[in-house]
């Protein structure tokens, strides 16, 4: 099936708030598809070529944080965060916004990572540990919203520093952090529950994953999990 005729020139931005746009995108005979996105109009995806689009940055990047203990155990790190949507503490992976200063950065992707986790968890990315991005740019409701993030693993040794998330700014609440063994990972993919019995986001769900294949060596090298 040929894909639909979209007239990207008449594109209308029916909300513009500082947090978030409303966009009219019409197609094919008189129809029309909504938006929501954090982009403006000459930002979109849906406004690019293909060259452009694959050279596209994400919105944020969200980090799978696993901890190496003394012991050699690898621990996946993640923090109850209150979301405001779900109006609940959520089990979720560090993540955030791209800032102006990471997409001029050599590695936009990475600089963004190396912030987010000094800010949401305290911790710093030193010699020998791991930054590794594991997906540049991953759709989250496409059907909806153009939102994306990158997915970046952090690979790093647990050197007994104090975990907090005292660099979190403007709404940002958290209650605390959970240390996972793979177990106990497994368990919540099973169940589809965190440990209070509560739902998760899909990238909680990419990061259980993501923690649970490193396990099998079937998701990267040696190399690329050293630390």
């Amino acid at each position: 099936m040929p894909k639909p005729v979209l007239h990207t020139d008449r594109i209308r931005t029916l909300l513009d708030t500082p947090f978030i746009r409303v966009h009219e995108i019409p197609y094919g005979d008189n129809r029309r598809y909504f938006d929501a996105s954090r982009r403006r109009k000459e930002d979109l995806p849906v406004m690019r070529d293909e060259i452009s689009y694959r050279r596209m940055l994400p919105d944020a990047v969200t980090l799978v944080v696993i901890l190496r203990g003394k012991d050699g155990e690898d621990r996946l790190l993640l923090a109850r965060e209150f979301r405001y949507p779900a109006g609940q503490f959520l089990l979720s992976p560090p993540a955030g916004l791209l800032d102006p200063e990471d997409r001029d950065a050599p590695d936009p992707l990475l600089s963004c990572a190396r912030r987010e986790l000094k800010e949401e968890t305290g911790l710093k990315v030193r010699p020998g540990d791991t930054l590794h991005i594991l997906s540049p740019l991953l759709f989250s409701t496409p059907g909806l919203s153009d939102e994306s993030n990158a997915l970046v693993l952090a690979h790093l040794r647990d050197t007994g520093a104090h975990i907090a998330a005292s660099g979190a700014s403007g709404s940002e609440c958290f209650e605390g952090f959970c240390l996972l063994n793979r177990e106990e990972a497994r368990s919540m993919l099973r169940k589809g529950l965190d440990d209070r019995d509560m739902f998760y986001s899909v990238y909680t769900f990419a990061a259980l994953s993501v923690f649970c294949l490193m396990a099998s060596g079937n998701l990267l090298s040696e190399e690329e999990l050293s630390c």
